[in-house]
């Protein structure tokens, strides 16, 4: 049989899976006890909740008893006006019945007949709605769903099992919705992030050359593109390789714009001619002028690598040292003695350019303190770069090699750090084998 809702009575609880009016009078929901709430709260993990939104002149919306299709009750609560449906649409309200003569805030009856409507689709985003109409309203039912309801019904035509229903079908496909709209907006974030990767990652130019190139690019931010560290490889028209990491302080997107032009003005002031400390101190010139504060400033280490391959110019600003491995000798970091000030700390400073000999076959890897900052395990001690020359050690007699040797690299220092790791990590590799060499 269907019952009667009360216009003046409160909200209904539900106690030993019967609905139960509550005894309160008035509307408002500030009134409501707090044994109440508890069962409000708990009924969320089990019933659904249905908010009736009606002002029917004669006093009584008629609404029949409702059930889920587990056979448990559907709570009901009722609103007078979008006011108070305002206060008691909570988090366990799964579907919104309104009636679409209820006037809009602020419009009198010969505005938009759907303003309603919309006022509640902007209240409740998330939530389902059914919209009620009167006998012979179709048409306008229909343009309700439309406008975005997921379905209409007759006032006066209710039913249990009609009600039950289609409370049921508009809360899943609201769901379906809201899913399928995710999905989309994931799917086209997907592309602009590979369409960013593409514009702001480099493509390294080592048309011409022997040696062979891998990168592995990590952000340190939560479903961030790129991150404060930024690297490039670049050939110039005399066969000298030039290779560049470098790594902004912080990790937000004002960092990885920074880091983004630094990688631009060092690669076209490589291409130009610039190297060593020339290029450096026009790069300290660009932070100066791109930063957006005094304090931000950018470590860096450039390596250029003559044209025969053997020998390398190598140049520090506060940043780690390259590692480089050689068949029969033992992996270890370059010289980091002459290591300069990181870019934007020092106006003047000079970096002093080191040569390096690499040999007729070698590994060179350049990286960011992300790769050595990790915690080892649940203490406060970090991996530190004694700990990754010892790890890529054993990773290379374990006959990792390129593209194989950096994933796995990034993968156990994120193992080591008991999950994702908190700094951006950037690691590149410089291969000259022994099919290439001279």
């Amino acid at each position: 049989m269907p019952v009667p809702i009360p216009r003046q009575r409160a909200i209904p609880a539900v106690e030993s899976g019967q609905a139960q009016a509550a005894q309160r009078g008035g509307t408002s929901t500030d009134q409501t006890p707090r044994k109440e709430a508890t069962v409000d709260n708990h009924a969320a993990t089990t019933n659904l909740t249905l908010l009736l939104i009606e002002d029917d002149p004669g006093g009584a919306t008629v609404v029949p008893e409702l059930q889920d299709s587990a056979g448990r009750p559907i709570r009901v609560r009722t609103a007078r006006n979008l006011t108070e449906a305002a206060r008691l649409l909570t988090d366990d309200v799964h579907c919104i019945l309104l009636d679409l003569a209820l006037p809009a805030p602020g419009r009198g009856d010969d505005d938009e007949e759907l303003a309603v409507l919309r006022h509640v689709l902007e209240l409740a985003p998330r939530h389902a709605v059914l919209a009620l109409t009167a006998s012979g309203g179709a048409e306008r039912g229909a343009e309700a769903v439309r406008v975005g309801a997921q379905d209409y019904l007759f006032r006066d035509e209710l039913d249990s099992r009609l009600l039950s229903r289609a409370i049921r079908y508009a809360v899943e496909r609201k769901r379906s919705d809201t899913a399928e709209r995710r999905l989309a907006e994931g799917r086209v974030r997907a592309q602009e992030n590979r369409r960013l990767e593409r514009g702001l990652l480099p493509t390294p130019l080592l048309e011409g050359s022997s040696l062979r190139f891998a990168a592995r690019y990590r952000p340190g931010r939560s479903r961030a593109l790129l991150g404060g560290d930024f690297y490039d490889v670049v050939r110039t028209p005399d066969g000298t390789v030039h290779a560049m990491i470098g790594d902004v302080c912080g990790h937000g997107p004002d960092e990885a714009a920074l880091g983004v032009e630094l990688r631009i003005a060092w690669r076209a002031l490589t291409l130009a001619g610039l190297c060593g400390d020339e290029l450096l101190g026009t790069l300290q010139q660009v932070l100066e002028h791109e930063r957006s504060d005094e304090e931000i400033f950018a470590t860096l280490c450039t390596v250029d690598i003559s044209p025969d391959g053997r020998r390398a110019g190598l140049c520090l600003a506060g940043h780690p040292s390259p590692l480089i491995a050689r068949p029969g000798r033992t992996a270890q970091l370059l010289p980091y003695d002459n290591n300069g000030p990181a870019l934007g700390l020092l106006p003047g400073a000079r970096w002093p350019r080191m040569q390096v000999e690499l040999g007729r076959e070698w590994s060179l890897m350049l990286y960011t303190d992300g790769l050595i900052e990790g915690r080892i395990g649940e203490g406060l001690e970090r991996l530190g770069q004694d700990g990754m020359v010892e790890m890529v050690r054993r990773q290379l007699a374990a006959g990792l090699r390129g593209e194989e040797l950096l994933r796995a690299a990034v993968n156990e220092v994120r193992e080591l750090n008991g999950g994702e790791l908190t700094d951006d990590v950037a690691v590149l590799l410089l291969d000259r084998g022994p099919e290439r060499a001279a």
